[in-house]
């Protein structure tokens, strides 16, 4: 790359129907720089709309993607760092020790990670490519701008050989750029496969699948079964970052939506279910409360006692989590987990 390619710019944005053609151009020209798909150019009709949906279901839920403002993806950060919350430290210590290991088993090959947030983990899978391997480029996927905008720097100051060519927009934005990237690495880390109902999973793994090479790798990271305790604390840590999170949701919605809640009336709630192993997180109002989007010029009543569904977080079991792939075309190829089995990372091939 040339030194003036060193800078990243922020500031380009494509439609929809024209990413792909965009992203193409930058990889061709050795750019690096975000790129924002055209399901985020009116983010606020967007989360709008997407709340307005939750509160008419008859299990009221919202969307967890929204959770990751500014603030929110600062919140998530500090939740990373909290001792009850495993999930980050151990799956980085996994990637720390078989990221080598990986990069040899898959070969040179473009690396792209859906939901990439910080890329702190991330940046030892680079580091391993980088060893073996010239010309490594790196396409971030993340809804938030901010996220993208830091990790991006970091990386590029860290190792300015890397290309680095994000996408702001959601995993559906990007399905589109995995045929054209090919030999590719599909790095989807953090158990955020959990977050999926069983159905919205198996559509995801559809158009994954059916835009895939075959012959390129997808790395998965999932949070293992355990004892409920231990899962439990994870999601009401301590220091109560977790609480803030998923509070700052409704607080995005008062200053985005004119939602007008009055957050010391709502609390958070997260514990395991069993009969569906997962945790569920959500917001309880504590009080009887109206939630209005200007917007749109709607009013939902909350009664007291009432939860709204923020979030769930599946468990996994190693050997299922394979079986199902398999059904997409992926065998698995390495499994590498902690010495406690909390965690799993594993790596698949695309076969068909």
């Amino acid at each position: 790359m040339n030194p003036g390619s060193l800078l990243v710019q922020y500031e380009a944005y494509s439609s929809h129907d024209g990413l792909r053609e965009t992203f193409d151009a930058a990889l061709q020209e050795q750019q690096n720089i975000v790129l924002q798909a055209g399901s985020l150019q009116n983010p606020a009709r967007s989360f709008a709309e997407s709340v307005c949906e939750g509160l008419q279901k008859q299990q009221r839920q919202l969307e967890c993607r929204f959770l990751y403002d500014a603030k929110g993806s600062e919140l998530y950060e500090k939740i990373c760092s909290q001792p009850e919350y495993y999930l980050t430290r151990t799956e980085t210590a996994i990637l720390q020790r078989y990221a080598g290991e990986i990069s040899r088993e898959t070969g040179s090959c473009h690396l792209i990670e859906l939901g990439s947030g910080s890329s702190v983990k991330t940046d030892y899978l680079i580091s391993a490519y980088q060893a073996h391997y010239t010309n490594v480029c790196y396409t971030p996927i993340d809804i938030s701008a901010t996220a993208l905008k830091l990790a991006g720097r970091a990386i590029i100051a860290k190792r300015p050989d890397v290309q680095v060519v994000g996408i702001h927009g959601t995993y559906n934005d990007s399905f589109q750029l995995l045929s054209c990237t090919s030999p590719a690495m599909v790095v989807f880390l953090g158990s955020t496969l959990g977050n999926f109902t069983e159905e919205e999973e198996h559509g995801f793994w559809q158009d994954i699948s059916w835009h895939m090479q075959t012959g390129d790798y997808l790395l998965l990271g999932v949070d293992l079964v355990k004892d409920i305790s231990i899962l439990e604390a994870a999601y009401n840590d301590a220091a109560g970052v977790t609480a803030a999170f998923t509070k700052n949701y409704f607080a995005r919605m008062n200053r985005e939506l004119g939602s007008a809640l009055d957050l010391d009336h709502i609390r958070h709630v997260a514990f395991f279910n069993s009969g569906k192993s997962r945790m569920e997180i959500y917001l309880e109002f504590t009080e009887a409360q109206a939630i209005h989007i200007e917007s749109l010029q709607k009013t939902f009543a909350v009664a007291q006692g009432e939860m709204l569904q923020i979030e769930i977080s599946r468990k996994f079991h190693l050997p299922a989590v394979k079986a199902n792939l398999r059904s997409y075309g992926f065998e698995p190829v390495k499994t590498c987990t902690d010495d406690k089995g909390w965690f799993g990372l594993i790596l698949f091939q695309k076969s068909s």
